[in-house]
């Protein structure tokens, strides 16, 4: 697949004298969505395809019910969509199919930012499930595909430890703050976006779960609550990337440091710190000296539970590093 454009020229599809054809095209696709079907995953809303990782360039596919959101994310991609949706539509026979094509990355390969139904119709909200909890998902407008998808597996993990009061900073749609809100005794949960909050209101009464959603800063509220003297049991940190780019890991480095070092603050001893980082550009490694540096300036011993990454229908290929982005440590706050 070839890009005049990218700074990435080349996107090999196949080696030696395989022809890169419509049917091989077809079989990737088939096999990538054989494989979650194996998954065994408790919820109606995945990855389908997951670019290099499925053998499909720069491709994204994510099931939403039945509906699936399609992203051509390179020139090459792009020519292919006519392929992609007719082999989606055969397999999985989805009521019908988005291209949400409005990433910034399309006008680096110098494609155009657009949404558009490719067959059947797409409904303004799409009902799905995980793990018990249901959302209403705005495939059109909402941010990635509509859901944080990749973080699923890690709510699910992350309910185990949840106990006590529990803080969900960076929200969104209140993911963790749902998984984990039906084993609290209370739930806070903030986010900068007053449309993220009231959906976060909008899910929990859905879903019978109490749930404090308040807009603010997380950055400022978390000084806040540490001034105040307020102490939590379990605490989540799931920011947006906060390193898009590597000029921006030296900022991004003293942004998860600040954040993390005010919730070992706020939290309990024995209490639980579920953290992630889903900028590629700070490496697990760093992640991890970054998490045990804010441990020294807070003055307290911190154990690693777990160390998780995103979920399996977003799988690594070895030998493509980007394909492994999310980083999400446990961690156990020693009294």
């Amino acid at each position: 697949m070839y890009s005049d454009r990218s700074q990435i020229a080349i996107r090999m599809l196949t080696r030696d004298e395989e022809v890169a054809d419509a049917a091989l095209i077809r079989r990737r696709v088939e096999a990538a969505v054989g494989f979650r079907a194996a998954l065994g995953i408790d919820g109606s809303a995945y990855r389908l395809i997951h670019g290099e990782a499925d053998l499909l360039p720069s491709v994204v596919a994510d099931r939403y019910g039945d509906v699936i959101v399609l992203q051509a994310l390179s020139q090459g991609a792009d020519r292919l969509t006519p392929v992609l949706v007719d082999a989606l539509n055969d397999l999985v026979k989805p009521r019908g199919i988005l291209a949400r094509n409005d990433p910034r990355t399309r006008l680096l390969e110098g494609l155009t930012q657009e949404v558009n139904v490719l067959s059947g119709d797409v409904p303004p909200l799409v009902t799905v499930t995980e793990a018990g909890v249901e959302y209403d998902v705005d495939v059109w407008h909402g941010q990635k595909t509509g859901l944080f998808l990749d973080q699923r597996e890690n709510r699910e993990a992350a309910r185990r430890y949840a106990r006590g009061r529990v803080l969900d900073c960076f929200s969104y749609n209140g993911g963790f703050a749902l998984t984990l809100g039906r084993a609290a005794e209370e739930t806070i949960a903030i986010d900068i976006s007053e449309e993220a909050v009231a959906r976060i209101r909008a899910n929990a009464a859905r879903n019978g779960v109490a749930v404090d959603a308040r807009v603010g800063n997380v950055f400022d509220d978390l000084r806040g609550m540490e001034r105040l003297g307020e102490r939590f049991d379990t605490i989540v940190l799931d920011p947006p990337a906060f390193a898009k780019t590597k000029s921006a890991v030296e900022k991004a480095t003293s942004g998860y440091k600040e954040i993390n070092l005010r919730a070992l603050k706020l939290l309990n001893p024995g209490g639980t710190l579920i953290t992630c980082s889903c900028s590629y550009h700070i490496s697990e490694a760093a992640f991890a000296d970054i998490v045990y540096s804010a441990s020294v300036d807070a003055r307290v011993h911190v154990t690693v539970v777990e160390k998780r990454m995103q979920g399996r229908d977003h799988p690594v290929l070895l030998g493509v590093p980007e394909t492994y982005y999310l980083k999400c440590f446990v961690l156990r706050k020693l009294a």
